[in-house]
């Protein structure tokens, strides 16, 4: 297993504070795949208006997390060190359950085609085994 702390994926993706939504990457092969966490916390800055009196993560955020993830795959190749990793679209996305403080997001992406700069992931987020969101997510190397 390869293990990546927080300055290991700043070195590999360009995405910084308050829009970095990885904590630690437990495994990755580049090119292949990478499992990602994030550590959800009352104090993330979303829960202030998402929803006051019931916290939750926004879905579009956790298919952000699921994208990051998967740039983590992409961007630690060789030939596309540097680079970034665009959203080219998002298909068969489907959400379903919540994420709440206190949860721990399993992330992982992987990647089922490329082509040049051109590729699809396969993403699905879980908490505690549960499916919370999976899709298909098409990238861009730029």
């Amino acid at each position: 297993m390869k293990h990546l702390d927080i300055k290991q994926i700043q070195q590999i993706i360009p995405h910084r504070h308050p829009f970095l939504l990885l904590d630690y990457v437990e495994d990755y092969e580049p090119g292949q795949y990478a499992i990602a966490y994030k550590c959800v916390s009352y104090r993330e800055e979303f829960f202030a208006g998402h929803f006051p009196q019931e916290p939750v993560m926004p879905g579009v955020l956790t298919v952000e997390a699921l994208a990051q993830a998967g740039a983590v795959a992409i961007l630690s190749m060789e030939e596309n060190k540097g680079k970034t990793a665009y959203f080219g679209g998002i298909q068969k996305c489907k959400f379903r359950g919540k994420v709440v403080p206190g949860d721990k997001l399993r992330l992982e992406t992987r990647i089922i085609k490329s082509k040049g700069p051109v590729g699809v992931g396969e993403a699905v987020a879980s908490v505690d085994g549960k499916v919370v969101v999976s899709a298909e997510l098409t990238f861009m190397v730029g």
